[in-house]
């Protein structure tokens, strides 16, 4: 089997709020075979600059498009073409786009694999260890702390046995900062998990001081409240905190995240499998994590084949935590352009059974989406 063409499909809502969102434009990649099976993938960056990573000309050995460099390999061959990708792209892909453009390409390799075998892809990376995981329903916090707690009864009404919350309004004063985590916790009651996502909007004095002001509402971790290349405040910060510092979705490659481990010192390890380099990179990251002792969650708030990917890879390590699962609601992108659709049932979704990935596109809804 050799790969005959890889294609990067840019979609995008025809209404793009200003907010962080990341679910409101998608970049999908596809990988074609001779053999008449095709993979996807997703990456989640800056999806222009990805795609011209993917689809660029060769231009010397160190820059060099990915999509034309791979061309006439064989799909199984993962660990080789991510080293041919990462070498081949070496002067702009150590790390950042071009580490997020590869991991697409990585996902969709596993995906033919798997389809190639009639296996899903956490068979073949030599898991299972669950059979269902529980997520955490993700989400923006309200404009107001009122709106926040709203979402939260909402969210514990639908079954979620934890929530996140996360980026603006925190971070514009101390006063709205405690008040967004407290009707949080008013509206989902004292039994579930309290997730909180601070969007990388404090220095290590002030998220220490947040951390101390969170403790009285029981949070489940702080994610991300420091920039993401402060790693000795991070470490000053989980070194005096009870509270678990999550963070890792800006990283990409096992050497920024050792950074964020060795030097950072953070509890939970959050991998993005659309950015870290694809399931081959996830593999390895979750190792060093386990050698540390350290838990790892995914990170995903763009489509269910992102979303997909990460149940495969959770149930192919032993320090999986929890599964993130958005639940923005009023997304039509990410509800439209796959076939299947994930619905988490008591707060847990099932680990794929089907052969590759087991998600599939809708056509009809990437023509629609297509820019």
């Amino acid at each position: 089997m050799k790969i005959t063409r890889v294609e990067a499909i840019y979609l995008r809502q025809p209404e793009v709020k200003q907010q962080c969102d990341s679910g409101q434009d998608a970049l999908i990649v596809r990988v074609e075979t001779d053999a008449g099976i095709t993979g996807i993938g997703e990456v989640d960056s800056n999806p222009m600059g990805a795609k011209g990573i993917i689809e660029g000309p060769f231009s010397h050995t160190t820059a060099a498009g990915l999509g034309n460099l791979i061309l006439g390999e064989d799909p199984f061959e993962t660990e080789k073409i991510w080293h041919k990708m990462y070498r081949g792209n070496i002067y702009g892909g150590r790390r950042g786009v071009g580490l997020h453009a590869m991991s697409g390409i990585d996902m969709a390799l596993w995906d033919i694999k798997g389809k190639a075998l009639g296996l899903p892809v956490w068979k073949l990376l030599g898991g299972g260890f669950h059979q269902k995981l529980r997520c955490y329903a993700s989400s923006l916090f309200g404009a107001t702390p009122r709106e926040t707690g709203e979402l939260a009864r909402r969210y514990r009404d639908q079954g979620f046995t934890a929530v996140k919350f996360g980026w603006d309004p925190m971070g514009r004063d101390a006063e709205t900062d405690v008040a967004l985590v407290r009707e949080a916790r008013k509206g989902l009651g004292a039994g579930p998990d309290l997730l909180i996502d601070a969007g990388l909007v404090w220095d290590s004095k002030t998220a220490l001081q947040r951390a101390h002001a969170f403790t009285e509402y029981g949070i489940f971790w702080l994610e991300e409240p420091l920039r993401p290349d402060d790693y000795d405040g991070y470490r000053k910060l989980a070194e005096s905190t009870p509270v678990r510092i999550a963070a890792g979705e800006e990283e990409s490659g096992r050497q920024s995240f050792l950074e964020l481990m060795d030097r950072g010192r953070i509890d939970v390890v959050q991998v993005d499998l659309t950015r870290c380099g694809g399931f081959t990179e996830a593999m390895r990251i979750a190792a060093l994590a386990w050698d540390r002792g350290l838990p790892v969650a995914n990170h995903g708030f763009t489509t269910y084949i992102n979303v997909t990917a990460a149940l495969h890879w959770l149930n192919s390590i032993p320090n999986a935590l929890i599964c993130e699962f958005v639940a923005e609601e009023g997304t039509n992108l990410r509800e439209s352009i796959t076939k299947q659709k994930l619905r988490a049932v008591d707060g847990f979704l099932d680990t794929p059974q089907k052969p590759g990935l087991g998600i599939d596109l809708d056509e009809e809804a990437i023509a629609r989406f297509r820019v």
